[in-house]
């Protein structure tokens, strides 16, 4: 069995393809510094897997952990999340951000030479496109100037990722560019799990549904769109994580040096307001949400074409907005029942 180094593996997305890989063949090697993620998850994950997976506190900037990794485990390949992710935080603290996402890559690349392992899933993001002039968004798309320097630090890594596999290093990369991950795991088991208030939309509605906040705020309804409010794709949670199995596969026979980037959406564009009334329809209750300013900053309207993904990768998604908003709804009541 193949062991895969998840960096950020206790995180949202992480866990969930710590599943996917397991239930793939993998064995999923989990490493986090807990920064951002909550060592309970591993719970989860032996209840969904029965398999206690092995997991390591540290940090990836850290050489030196890196190395006694290597020293325990023969890792076949990495998929590299761990970054820092608040949009608004890293228009605060920028240098926290290049050190940390940028830096840990570096570590990363370095660390993956001397081992010789040769495959690397990355996880980048759709805010290297900004607001595209044309809709929907190909990976051929350009990328615009980021919007903060969380947007910047993925289209620096892209760039590092690049410039690598041009030098002819012996190493084989798939950059996948998320839009937007919602949803949890079908058993309610792991799910997502914000530190202080939400920063994302669906936690936001869930906490709101539940009581722990008292109202969601719609942040505009005067936008150029259906029904004036931003337009996102949504992806549920469990899709995206598959796309990593795929990825990760389609690596292992690709001759070194090798790099390709895909687009991760559903496809389809939904405004804030059909999130919300996606919500409404599986949880049979009414939000409370009020309309508000417009938020400076927002792209106003983005999602995918998966064309490249669906025909090279052989990846399309299994589920749709409803059910990632039950899903989302089910891992809040969830949470709520353990306390």
């Amino acid at each position: 069995m193949k062991k895969i180094l998840i960096t950020g593996g206790a995180g949202y997305i992480g866990s969930h393809t710590a599943v996917e890989l397991w239930n793939s063949g993998f064995e999923p090697i989990i490493l986090d510094d807990l920064s951002n993620s909550n060592s309970g998850v591993l719970d989860g994950l032996e209840s969904i897997t029965g398999k206690r997976f092995t997991f390591i506190q540290g940090d990836c900037n850290d050489l030196a952990v890196l190395e006694q990794i290597s020293k325990d485990h023969h890792i076949s390949g990495v998929i590299h999340f761990a970054a820092f992710k608040s949009v608004g935080e890293s228009t605060q603290l920028p240098l926290k951000y290049y050190k940390n996402n940028v830096g840990s890559l570096l570590v990363l690349l370095d660390w993956m030479a001397r081992q010789e392992i040769k495959d690397l899933v990355f996880s980048s993001s759709c805010t290297v496109y900004g607001q595209p002039e044309v809709l929907p968004v190909t990976e051929a798309t350009p990328r615009q100037e980021a919007e903060s320097p969380y947007g910047n630090t993925k289209k620096i890594c892209e760039d590092i990722l690049v410039d690598y596999v041009k030098s002819k290093a012996p190493i084989r990369v798939i950059s996948l560019r998320y839009f937007n991950p919602v949803g949890a795991h079908p058993s309610s088991k792991i799910g997502e799990l914000p530190l202080g208030v939400p920063q994302n939309l669906v936690p936001y509605i869930t906490q709101t549904a539940a009581g722990i906040r008292e109202k969601l705020t719609v942040f505009g309804n005067d936008y150029d769109t259906p029904d004036g409010s931003c337009v996102r794709d949504y992806i549920h949670v469990v899709d995206l994580a598959d796309a990593h199995i795929k990825a990760l596969s389609f690596l292992s026979d690709k001759t070194e040096p090798f790099y390709e980037v895909f687009n991760v959406g559903s496809g389809n564009g939904n405004t804030v307001l059909e999130a919300i009334y996606a919500f409404e329809k599986v949880s049979g209750q009414a939000l409370n949400y009020v309309i508000g300013p417009r938020r400076p900053g927002d792209v106003v309207k983005t999602w995918a074409d998966t064309t490249k993904i669906r025909e090279v990768l052989g990846w399309s998604p299994k589920f749709s907005l409803e059910d990632s908003m039950r899903d989302s709804w089910n891992w809040q009541k969830a949470l709520g029942e353990r306390k």
